[in-house]
């Protein structure tokens, strides 16, 4: 399953790099690709994954989750 995550505060590439880094170190996660232009991140998940684990996450690295679609 594919998660789409908006994300507010990334800048760079390396904001870029914390997100997708924080991302996959969650387990059931098999592949995580943030975009500063879209500033999204597109999550490939694995068995049960909790939009609150991929929010706090995100959160841990001072970024702002703007919303998680599924699809």
């Amino acid at each position: 399953m594919n998660k789409t995550i908006k994300i507010s505060g990334m800048s760079c590439s390396h904001c870029v790099a914390a997100v997708e880094g924080a991302l996959k170190g969650i387990s059931g996660v098999e592949s995580a690709k943030a975009d500063l232009a879209s500033e999204s991140a597109v999550v490939s998940i694995s068995g049960s994954v909790s939009d609150e684990a991929l929010k706090k996450a995100i959160e841990e690295e001072d970024f702002e989750v703007v919303s998680i679609t599924a699809g």
